[in-house]
């Protein structure tokens, strides 16, 4: 074997790895310069009909002229691949000042918000949380309440019957029914809150909605005052609206408490009717199988809308209901 000859093939190699501009040339070069066609591979299979001088002699060449041009390929390779990433970062880098898409993601209504934030306070104060069935017995809603057949509130104008109207079944005009079952399922002490919506025939207007939400608070235990109620009602008051924030209980009636008192806030320098709330009437507690010699409780309950416009000045129930994301957004997503 001609050294010269080697020593060329070693130089056309290195050349036309030198001059591949990309990988796919560099693969053709690789081809020609290395494969089993290349004279290097030719002359490497033919070192088996030399004498053994020769084949010592002939295969150091070979080998020597093997790793030359290994050499050169991975060096043209290395450069080639570098250029390559360099280029794909030029061409595929993301410019993080352009906008990003401005879809609102969704979130919680600001009743949901407030009624969980309720929610937390008052499992943080020992309370479970109690709900029940939208549609739901007259006897729950209305009789196992002490609120006679009579009452105002039975009639058409204030509550929905479901037809037929025999049936009994009314969608729920509060959510203490849920208080109800309650009482009827779980032995004193009892400490719970019931949210939920609530229905009643009133037309939509800036104050009032035929679908609102409230949530009621009921404890049953012995020894029981209205100085508890009383108190909860003060802590409660000053989560929802601030250290500042002054309760006062006004007379009232309501056929499922004894006394009966109206709740109000002193907030933003006025006087605020918030919620109605008394000691449960022996009335109620005892159908429930509750012995009232032993066990006295207190309850109240608070509209969500009311308290959701009351602590942020919204003056127009429509804001609340009518799902504008422009009312919405400034509560956050709440998740």
């Amino acid at each position: 074997m001609n050294p010269a000859d080697i020593a060329s093939w070693i130089s056309d190699a290195q050349k036309a790895f030198s001059a591949a501009a990309d990988l796919d040339q560099l693969k053709v070069a690789r081809l020609a310069h290395t494969g089993d066609k290349a004279p290097i591979s030719l002359a490497s299979r033919s070192l088996g009909t030399l004498s053994p001088e020769e084949k010592a002699s002939a295969g150091k060449l070979i080998g020597d002229a093997k790793a030359a041009i290994a050499q050169a390929l991975a060096s043209a390779t290395e450069k080639l691949e570098a250029s390559r990433d360099a280029k794909v970062l030029l061409e595929e880098v993301v410019d993080i000042t352009l906008p990003v898409l401005r879809t609102h993601r969704g979130g919680l209504h600001p009743i949901s918000i407030i009624k969980n934030e309720i929610s937390d306070f008052f499992i943080e104060q020992g309370y479970a949380v109690e709900e029940g069935p939208e549609l739901e017995s007259g006897w729950l809603n209305f009789d196992a309440l002490n609120i006679p057949a009579d009452h105002p509130a039975r009639t058409m104008q204030d509550t929905f019957f479901i037809e037929p109207v025999e049936s009994g079944v009314v969608l729920r005009t509060h959510t203490s029914p849920v208080q109800i079952r309650t009482m009827l399922t779980q032995k004193p002490p009892i400490y719970v809150i019931c949210p939920g919506r609530t229905f009643r025939a009133d037309e939509l207007d800036a104050t009032h909605s035929p679908v609102f939400h409230q949530v009621e608070g009921l404890v049953v235990d012995k020894g029981i005052t209205m100085a508890h109620l009383k108190g909860t009602l003060d802590n409660f008051a000053r989560h929802m609206f601030g250290p500042d924030v002054t309760t006062r209980l006004r007379p009232s009636f309501f056929p499922f408490t004894e006394p009966s008192a109206e709740v109000d806030i002193f907030f933003n320098n006025r006087w605020i009717e918030w919620g109605g709330c008394g000691m449960v009437n022996p009335k109620v507690l005892a159908p429930c199988g509750i012995d009232t010699d032993i066990y006295s409780g207190f309850a109240f309950g608070m509209g969500l809308e009311r308290t959701l416009m009351v602590r942020h000045g919204i003056t127009d129930m429509h804001d609340i209901v009518e799902g504008d994301l422009r009312f919405t957004r400034q509560f956050g997503v709440g998740l």
